[in-house]
């Protein structure tokens, strides 16, 4: 493994990058994690991280890339593992038999976030007070869930994710939350984005939501219209989308973590 990060590394710096990637081992309960991280060669008191949750395929290449575009940027991306090291779907159906245990127990869910944060945090250059977590699809519900369960980051950022989460205790919520969202995404519904908004409304949350047109679900990741045609399912692709909200989540991101 370390030959891999080795090569990506030389590969960075040869392409003009200044940005490590690197891996943590952790256990929970006696099971081994595996988290991935990027971060640039210089931290300043201005560097910011962004905690990546993975798609319900598991911690794939996909959200590395984002970390290593992350630190490309100049801040640090750390790649949760909420599955379990080596745990990764290839084919819908045991992608799905992963992710269920986390959308019925949100407590789970929640406390293998938490593993991940509380790692995050022993990394040099990390600094508790400027912190976001994103997630995609899967994931996207995942960092939702957490903000209604009073993570301790500043924002969070639900790229095509799902909207039927846990409700919201507004005596716990503080993060602030943009969610990018498909217009095109048949896995969520008119009725959960109404309901969705109308709870964060009622909360009295700082909520931004943002309607990609013509995007469907996994809209941000390169690789989702060959998985999409090869398994028959509705996803695809958008260029326009994925680099909009990249530039919407940036801008969000410096606007609520100072």
């Amino acid at each position: 493994m370390r030959s891999i990060f080795t090569f990506v590394f030389l590969f960075a710096i040869g392409s003009g990058f200044s940005q490590v990637l690197d891996s943590v081992n952790y256990s929970i309960n006696g099971q081994q994690f595996t988290a991935f991280y990027a971060k640039p060669l210089e931290i300043t008191k201005k560097t910011k991280t962004v905690l990546i949750v993975h798609e319900w395929w598991g911690l794939n290449e996909y959200p590395k890339e984002r970390a290593l575009q992350i630190a490309k940027e100049g801040n640090i991306g750390f790649c949760i593992d909420m599955y379990g090291k080596g745990k990764i779907a290839k084919i819908p159906q045991d992608a799905q038999a992963l992710a269920m245990p986390f959308y019925r127990d949100p407590e789970f869910s929640y406390a293998r976030f938490m593993a991940g944060y509380n790692e995050a945090l022993k990394i040099q250059g990390v600094n508790p007070a400027k912190m976001t977590a994103i997630g995609y699809c899967f994931g996207g519900s995942v960092v939702l869930n957490a903000a209604k369960k009073g993570a301790p980051v500043d924002a969070v950022v639900s790229f095509h994710g799902n909207l039927d989460g846990i409700p919201v205790d507004k005596s716990k919520l503080t993060a602030a939350i943009l969610v990018c969202n498909g217009a095109a995404d048949s896995f969520v519904s008119a009725e959960s984005i109404q309901a969705f908004k109308k709870q964060m409304t009622e909360a009295g949350a700082d909520l931004k939501f943002i309607d990609y047109p013509e995007a469907t679900h996994a809209f941000t990741n390169p690789h989702s219209t060959e998985v999409g045609k090869k398994f028959s399912m509705p996803i695809s692709y958008n260029e326009a989308a994925d680099k909009q909200s990249w530039i919407d989540f940036n801008k969000f991101m410096k606007s609520k973590v100072k």
